[in-house]
């Protein structure tokens, strides 16, 4: 999502309890979508539609990690949302999403402005 989509469209997606119980959940420790059901207390269908409607807003990043104990891999999602600020001034209401950074993207900048 771009900033230049209308603040309507992130308020819409904030409005529901379960992304915001979603985002408040992978803010700290990334999660697999079965485990966000179990903690949000919501079916998986739903999880993963709030899961899809925060990636398409870029509110969320998806990690795939190795699973030791049964040779498989799984996706968690982690959120990449900082801060959302919103201010209003004498034209009109603005909005910012402040984005962590991956840390790989970090370094690499770092490296550049050497």
């Amino acid at each position: 999502m771009s900033e230049e989509r209308p603040l309507e469209d992130l308020a819409a997606l904030l409005e529901d309890e379960t992304a915001r119980r979603i985002l408040t959940e992978i803010y700290r420790t990334p999660m697999s979508a079965s485990a966000l059901s179990e903690r949000c207390d919501a079916s998986k269908p739903t999880v993963y539609r709030r899961l899809e409607d925060m990636r398409r807003c870029e509110l969320l990043v998806e990690q795939t990690r190795p699973d030791p104990d049964h040779g498989h891999h799984h996706t968690v999602y982690a959120t990449n949302l900082e801060r959302i600020v919103v201010e209003l001034d004498d034209e009109g209401i603005e909005f910012r999403i402040d984005r962590r950074e991956p840390m790989a993207d970090r370094f690499t900048k770092l490296i550049e402005e050497m």
